[in-house]
């Protein structure tokens, strides 16, 4: 049983073996890398529109209309409606009496309202007035701003120059991973 291991093990270490020989021989084998020097290295940028929210107030006045009822309007509404139903109480007889103090009493109660109103200079009842009111609208401001897109970077490996873009600024030195092939 013990050779049967054995033999399994050698027959997968060939196959590694001749798998890896293979890969090195098509350049494919573990990566290399080394540094180059960096030549330059620029910015690209784009200009970009910024639109931002601003919130303006303001204090303003607002008018609105209020009822109010008249000082005294009640007390005279309730004494004209009494003298209004004592007077029609003394027309008619039996249940026309009764209808003419209703009559009476709603027509004296108008007298006494309109009354009330004319002596306190309120023709409709309603008064004008005004409050204190914050009002804020937002509005919007634009301006131009400067967004780095990458770098454009030059640079220099065992005398030959190579230019690239990259996402970030490398620095004076770049990692560049070299790939060495056959040639043919």
């Amino acid at each position: 049983m013990n050779s049967k291991r054995v033999t399994a093990g050698l027959a997968a270490a060939a196959v590694l073996l001749g798998v890896s020989s293979s890969a090195f021989a098509d350049g494919r084998g573990p990566a290399v890398y080394d540094y180059a020097n960096v030549l330059s290295s620029q910015p690209v940028v784009r200009y970009v529109t910024v639109r931002t929210p601003v919130e303006e107030c303001w204090n303003d006045t607002e008018t609105y209309r209020e009822y109010q009822r008249p000082p005294g309007v009640g007390a005279s509404t309730f004494l004209g409606a009494i003298i209004g139903g004592v007077v029609g109480h003394q027309f008619g007889s039996g249940s026309g009496r009764d209808a003419a103090t209703v009559a009476g009493s709603l027509v004296g109660a108008a007298i006494g309202n309109d009354s009330a109103r004319r002596r306190a200079g309120y023709a409709s009842g309603y008064v004008e007035r005004t409050q204190p009111v914050r009002r804020c609208e937002t509005r919007y401001t634009t301006h131009q701003e400067q967004r780095i897109d990458g770098y454009d970077v030059v640079y220099r490996y065992h005398g030959q120059k190579y230019q690239t873009r990259m996402p970030y600024d490398p620095g004076p030195r770049l990692r560049v991973q070299v790939n060495v092939r056959p040639a043919g």
